[in-house]
């Protein structure tokens, strides 16, 4: 079911964003992250997200576009039951490229990348989320959806999911989120990547 952007909340708005039914435009303020302990030594929770009741599950899924092009320049969906536990997955530019990333944390961040495909100026992330785990699926043309990750996630009784940005080394990474839909979880196998 596609979702209004207009009726989400934020958490940490950004200065710069501008929303209709359909799309979400939003420039990323100074120095934003979402991170706990793990590595660095630092909590953050200053990340902008723009979020989305659900219920215990389901499926949510968004198109991202964007240029990013300094180190941890991100943007994707995420998942969040407080400051503790939290779920971002999307894209993120390290090590001089950019890569598909997924920070799950429980306490403390854990953090991957991957990349099963290259263009990531313009791409989809799916999550669906149920029974204590959690799908995280990417596409580039809305057809296939390799797997990124399947980790264990805190069961509760609603989320909140929605869009996020972030720039920790700088401000004004602009991005435009759109074909965002939260509904019920995908039926599909595991390995059913379609």
């Amino acid at each position: 079911m596609s979702t209004n952007f207009n009726d989400g909340k934020w958490l940490n708005e950004p200065a710069i964003w501008h929303a209709e039914a359909a799309g979400l435009t939003l420039t990323t303020d100074e120095k934003t992250d979402f991170w706990r302990e793990t590595h660095y030594g630092f909590t953050r929770d200053s990340g902008h997200f723009l979020a989305f009741p659900t219920t215990d599950a389901f499926t949510a899924q968004i198109r991202v576009q964007g240029e990013f092009r300094t180190l941890y320049d991100q943007a994707g969906l995420m998942v969040r039951i407080d400051e503790k536990r939290w779920v971002k997955t999307g894209v993120e530019f390290t090590d001089g490229e950019a890569f598909l990333s997924t920070v799950v944390t429980d306490g403390k961040s854990d953090w991957s990348v991957a990349q099963p495909f290259r263009e990531l100026e313009d791409f989809r992330i799916r999550v669906t989320v149920a029974n204590g785990a959690m799908r995280i699926q990417a596409s580039r043309d809305g057809s296939f959806w390799p797997l990124l990750r399947l980790a264990p996630f805190p069961a509760v009784a609603h989320y909140e999911v929605g869009p996020t940005a972030c720039t920790p080394e700088r401000s004004g990474l602009t991005v435009r989120f759109s074909e965002f839909s939260i509904g019920p979880t995908t039926a599909k196998d595991l390995h059913d990547l379609s």
